[in-house]
């Protein structure tokens, strides 16, 4: 779970991102477009559907989840997990095990923060090429395909961006053992008005847990 969180982290800030030019200059333009609108967001608020698929061991997994940004700050809900994180210090709540983590901010190489992406230290590299055009629930379509130039634990990432407003509508993440890791947005809002407050855990809202501070 904890992959498939930064998998996600990374993809909903995916328009920041920086890629490498030499590409489809069809994909690029698209690219572009949604850069552009994607610059006037201060914060984003999104709800999703979360679904994993693994053919050869023969899993499927769905689960719905919301996620928060704002800066360098994030919360994110889903699976019976709540993390947050304000840029220094993230909290991770289990529910099944009634257990709170707390671990300080990762500076190791890999990390996945919304720093490293919007400075385009962390996944900068990535040739787009434009797979087609299509029409889904009313919507059309740009389909996209990442590919990291640098070896990750993914080969691939397929993105959909709706054509009319500019914004990912889905995405799909191929990973390296098998599984598929696809999210679908549902809702998408931006530039929510958001206290710095919903970025720092309050052991309040979590009566009884136990805290396990791993710092």
């Amino acid at each position: 779970m904890k992959s498939a969180i930064s998998i996600l982290i990374v993809l909903f800030i995916l328009p920041l991102l920086s890629y490498s030019q030499a590409n489809d200059t069809k994909a690029k333009a698209i690219l572009d477009e949604v850069i552009k609108k994607s610059k006037t967001y201060e914060s984003i608020k999104a709800e999703f559907v979360y679904r994993l698929e693994n053919k050869t061991n023969k899993v499927t997994d769905s689960y719905t989840g919301t996620v928060t940004i704002k800066g360098d700050k994030y919360k994110l809900i889903i699976a019976g997990q709540t993390v947050i994180f304000n840029n220094n210090t993230s909290w991770t709540y289990i529910k099944s095990a009634n257990e709170v983590q707390i671990n300080s901010s990762d500076d190791k190489e890999d990390a996945v923060t919304p720093t490293k992406i919007l400075n385009g230290s962390y996944l900068t590299n990535f040739k787009p090429k434009l797979i087609s055009e299509e029409t889904k629930d009313g919507k059309t379509l740009q389909v996209i395909d990442l590919t990291p130039n640098k070896g990750k634990s993914y080969f691939k990432v397929r993105v959909e961006i709706d054509k009319a407003n500019k914004q990912i509508a889905s995405f799909a993440v191929y990973d390296k053992n098998g599984s598929t890791y696809t999210y679908k947005i549902n809702k998408f809002s931006s530039n929510v008005k958001l206290s710095d407050s919903e970025f720092v855990f309050n052991a309040k809202d979590y009566p009884g847990a136990e805290i396990n501070d791993m710092r």
